[in-house]
């Protein structure tokens, strides 16, 4: 996984899975799960509006 999401802030809002420009990212239930082809190109990072993914490097 190349994005962390911190569960205890993250809303599950799916704002960051629409902006995903190659559908890395998925909402299932209350978890969001990050799939490996996932490009860290930081745009669900940018839109998140609690802060709760990161970009590790």
């Amino acid at each position: 996984m190349v994005v962390d999401v911190n569960r205890y802030v993250c809303g599950y809002c799916g704002a960051c899975v629409s902006v995903c420009p190659v559908d890395a990212l998925e909402l299932v239930e209350t978890w969001l799960e990050v799939h490996e082809c996932c490009t860290e190109c930081g745009a669900c990072v940018r839109v998140c509006p609690v802060g709760a993914l990161e970009v590790r490097a």
